[in-house]
């Protein structure tokens, strides 16, 4: 299996959230945070409301716009109430100016 492009670097300024698509559907949030990049699931493990669209990013915590529970991104964690279960979150890489998905987590994606 092979990385997967995301997007350019270029269309995250830092500290905004962005997203894309996997291969499967799955759309991920992906975050720029002082020059590192990190990606996790788009939808808010407590309530059904995409982090890329309604949620707000404080350095490397993200809040979801529905009930203001919160996650950071680099591991996933739940870090407030009234989220509890961490996020999914991916491997990615900048490379050549482009945001990818790692190969390994491509290859899990895909099934």
């Amino acid at each position: 299996m092979h990385a997967t492009a995301l997007c350019p670097l270029n269309d995250l300024c830092n500290g905004t959230i962005g997203s894309a698509f996997l291969e499967n559907g799955r759309r991920i949030a992906i975050y720029h945070v002082d020059g590192n990049v990190y990606a996790t699931d788009d939808r808010c493990t407590h309530g059904d409301a995409s982090l890329a669209d309604e949620g707000s990013l404080e350095g490397h915590t993200v809040e979801c716009g529905l009930h203001l529970g919160a996650f950071d991104v680099r591991t996933g964690a739940a870090t407030s109430a009234p989220c509890v279960r961490a996020l999914k979150t991916y491997p990615v890489e900048v490379r050549d100016g482009q945001v990818w998905l790692s190969a390994e987590a491509a290859a899990c994606d895909a099934t």
